[in-house]
Formats: C-alpha cells, structure tokens, sequence
C-alpha cells in the first residue's frame, strides 16, 4: 500500500496549499510544475493517472462527467477529490486532504470520486 500523492489543477494549483501538503510529507505537484497548463481535462485525468497521483479540482461538473465515463467505460483513474466552492480556504483544503492521506492509502482511492466537504467533518 501506498500513501496518497495528489495532482492540483490549474485552478486549486496555489502555492501555499502545495507547500503546506510538501510541509507535511505529501507527495504534490501542480499542473505549472508539471507544465500541463492548459491541458484538457481529459489528457489532465489519464497523466495523473499514468504518474499515480489523485487529481484535486475545483472543477466539478468536469471531473464527476469525467469520473462517471470512467466508471461505464470500465476505465480506471487514480482518483478526484474535487471542492464543490472555491471559498474554502487554503487551511480547510489542507486540512481535509490530509485527513484523507490519513485515512486512506492511494490504492483505496482508485475510481473514487471524494468531495472536500466530506473531508472537513
């Protein structure tokens, strides 16, 4: 089993959330730092998973159409963790991402499709 690496897309890509989870021994890249900017959300989904990292997005309706192809398709990704409002501070986000590299090994999160939200209680 292995611990959780996450993939943060064009739009929850900041630097402070990158540098909190490096700061507490998570694995991270962003989509700069992989130089993806502008990739679609496709080729987004099949790199993370190609490079086994769990995709975390703003981008809901995307992901879950995304997530819900995979699924019918018989097709397998990494996994989302998508927040549903980009209001969250950098503090929550941190907090229940770590809450799920505590919680689950990135094995468990293959074809899951997780809400921050759900991660925060």
């Amino acid at each position: 089993m292995s611990q959780i690496r996450f993939y943060l897309d064009e739009d929850a890509g900041k630097k402070s959330l990158a540098n909190g989870l490096r700061n507490a021994g998570v694995d991270v890249i962003t989509t700069v730092e992989a130089n993806r900017v502008s990739s679609t959300d496709e080729s987004q989904i099949i790199w993370a998973t190609e490079q086994s990292y769990i995709i975390y997005t703003f981008n809901v309706g995307d992901f879950c159409r995304l997530h819900n192809a995979y699924l019918e398709q018989q097709k397998k990704h990494s996994g989302i963790v998508v927040a549903a409002k980009q209001s969250y501070s950098i503090g929550e986000q941190l907090r229940g991402l770590l809450n799920l590299v505590a919680s689950m090994e990135a094995e468990e999160m293959v074809n899951q499709l997780v809400f921050l939200r759900s991660l925060l209680q």
